[in-house]
């Protein structure tokens, strides 16, 4: 585990705060007046989800976080908690709750492979794809208006998911959705 200086925390590194593991959301170093350089920062504990602000001096150095990923099969969803399997073995199961997961569930397919975030020996979270391809449950049927700026409409994904989709998204159509933001990116084309 490497020791960071404070100018070295930058967006997307995961970092060890208080003894827990905090990925870093944004990171923006500056000076005030004629004082030394500060890094304020915006962290997210991976644990508990919870955002935090704090600001690294030039003295201060910060623990990288040391966590392993292995790959996880996704399986079912009951009563809150969502059922993964070890990726070649559906008889070592185990259940992470659904706030765990967080926004990743909405763009979890059933039988998907997914990155399960270790540290200390235990599941805290799962990283999925950037983008990942969805098919169209529900497509309203596009209305004929003003659409100089390209019309949109509300989709709804196999997953369960709501996004907004161009007005030539049909039902049963593959699209792409960039999950890091939760939106539309392009239309699939069918093989």
């Amino acid at each position: 585990m490497a020791m960071l200086e404070y100018n070295e925390i930058l967006n997307k590194k995961v970092i060890l705060f208080n003894e827990e593991p905090y990925e870093v959301l944004d990171a923006h170093v500056f000076r005030k007046q004629q004082r030394k350089p500060v890094n304020q920062t915006k962290l997210r504990n991976l644990i508990t989800g919870k955002v935090t602000e704090q600001a690294f001096h030039v003295s201060e150095k910060v623990q990288e976080a040391d966590l392993s990923t292995k790959q996880v099969k996704y399986m079912y969803t009951n009563k809150g908690e969502f059922w993964f399997c070890a990726e070649n073995n559906p008889a070592d199961r185990f259940a992470i709750p659904e706030d765990t997961i967080g926004d990743a569930a909405k763009f979890m397919k059933i039988n998907s492979v997914v990155e399960a975030l270790v540290f200390d020996e235990r599941i805290i979270g799962v990283r999925i794809p950037i983008k990942v391809e969805l098919v169209v449950k529900e497509a309203p049927p596009a209305v004929k208006g003003n659409t100089a700026q390209g019309g949109n409409k509300q989709i709804t994904l196999e997953t369960g998911a709501v996004i907004n989709a161009p007005l030539f998204i049909n039902e049963g159509d593959v699209v792409r959705i960039n999950t890091e933001v939760g939106e539309y990116v392009e239309r699939v084309d069918k093989k």
